[in-house]
């Protein structure tokens, strides 16, 4: 192709509690006037930074410019649950075990791992901000606890360590009565995600990468000898783009008719007081994943993460054109009340300070979209619901294949196949949107 253009640019709904609780950010630089750089990076994700990071160690010379729509972390980045996973976590499964090589999967994930810690401590990254403390699946029902064991089972036999818990170990855990038991795993890392993408933009900076936010890229074509970025207020010529949008590739054209366009929904509590901390017991962090993929996901945090507060995530919608609705996010936070009250009938009826929709994008044979697009285009896209971990193997991925490199991270997202065609519309709307009904359903007490 001659060119790309942006038919759409990312829309947010609700704040990104986890940037919010974090105060202010220093002021942005925004790219004005015309510019040339070596490599231009679209995103400024979990993907993009790191593609940029692994830029800076394949050419150190290298002039690299970071182009981000918002503020870093203000995106998809800030939206999620904050768990960057080790093991197999497959969303379209019943106890998250792959379909594939899970032994691989949990080697790349921990090459993700391994980068994201190398970055904490090169960039004096807060501590706080990643915390390799594991994480649990809750199981309420015998079908959750079921699921929990299969996966165990999976585990084991993979040489993975896991830890049965019982309902006691759970409410010491969460200072919540509602779980039967729960499957510890020791490898997760918990992010506070916004504090982690801004100190790893920060990092950046003070090595020389160009960092520019609220500087969406409307459009690049190719010109002599290379590529012309455009922005509503500049320009940058550069000889290789990057793009790390996730399901935004779609909007340059990209995949098209080949993504599915998802919203997760999540609430966060105000700061807890002390007497209701004394309340409510239990550990100040943990994080929770439901057995059922469609059930619920907790985390409790404290002030070296942002405050002493708790998060709840569920509720998914389809939406192809990528903007969540208001009554989305309204459905959401009143099944997200009810899914708070009954954990913690203590602290029933509690208002939340915070309610967001998170853009998070999958494809149908759960492949992602990390490759070279044409000459001097590279995509580390299509993250399945995984981008913490997923974000930073396709934003590595791609800065490799940039720079010519060879490696089991680009060995294994080049050999994938290509993202299925989806259904067409309306029927891809209406049925998927059905079937995360019919889920949420059954899986509604997890």
């Amino acid at each position: 192709m001659t060119g790309y253009r942006a038919a759409r640019l990312p829309v947010h709904r609700g704040k990104a509690a986890w940037n919010a609780i974090l105060g202010p950010q220093p002021e942005p630089q925004q790219l004005t006037g015309n510019h040339s750089a070596d490599f231009v990076i679209i995103g400024g994700g979990f993907a993009g930074l790191s593609a940029a990071r692994r830029l800076t160690q394949l050419q150190p010379s290298a002039r690299i410019a970071v182009l981000e729509a918002g503020r870093l972390a203000e995106g998809a980045a800030g939206r999620n649950s904050g768990f960057m996973i080790d093991l197999p976590h497959e969303l379209t499964s019943d106890d998250y075990a792959g379909h594939g090589d899970d032994r691989k999967i949990i080697a790349l994930n921990r090459q993700a791992i391994c980068f994201a810690r190398e970055a904490v401590a090169e960039y004096r990254i807060d501590r706080n901000y990643f915390d390799e403390v594991g994480k649990v699946n809750g199981a309420v029902g015998d079908a959750a606890l079921a699921h929990s064991q299969s996966y165990a089972s999976h585990l084991t036999s993979l040489g993975e360590q896991v830890e049965m818990l019982d309902a006691q170990q759970m409410r010491d855990l969460s200072g919540c009565a509602y779980y039967k038991a729960g499957l510890y795993t020791p490898g997760t890392v918990m992010l506070q995600p916004a504090g982690y993408i801004r100190g790893l933009g920060a990092g950046l900076a003070g090595t020389g990468v160009g960092i520019f936010e609220n500087s969406a890229v409307t459009g690049f074509e190719k010109q002599s000898g290379g590529w012309l970025v455009r922005t509503d207020k500049g320009t940058v010529t550069t000889g290789r783009v990057i793009v790390t949008v996730n399901g935004h590739l779609e909007s340059f054209g990209i995949a098209r008719g080949q993504l599915m366009q998802l919203f997760l929904f999540a609430v966060m509590t105000p700061e807890l007081p002390a007497d209701i901390l004394r309340t409510l017991g239990g550990q100040p962090r943990w994080g929770i994943t439901p057995s059922d993929p469609m059930g619920t996901t907790m985390r409790r945090i404290d002030t070296g993460q942002g405050g002493n507060r708790i998060v709840t995530r569920t509720c998914a919608s389809l939406r192809p054109d990528m903007v969540s609705k208001q009554t989305d996010l309204n459905r959401a936070v009143s099944v997200m009340q009810r899914k708070f009250d009954q954990r913690f009938p203590q602290l029933a009826g509690m208002a939340m300070e915070y309610a967001w929709a998170g853009h998070l994008c999958l494809s149908l044979n759960g492949v992602s979209v990390a490759r070279e697009i044409e000459d001097g285009v590279y995509s580390g896209c299509v993250q399945n619901g995984l981008g913490t971990a997923r974000g930073t193997l396709t934003g590595i991925c791609a800065a490799e294949l940039a720079c010519e490199e060879v490696s089991d991270i680009t060995r294994h997202f080049t050999s994938e196949e290509r993202p299925t065609r989806l259904p067409p519309q309306p029927f891809r709307q209406i049925g998927a949107n059905a079937l995360l009904r019919w889920k949420e359903w059954r899986a509604r007490n997890e």
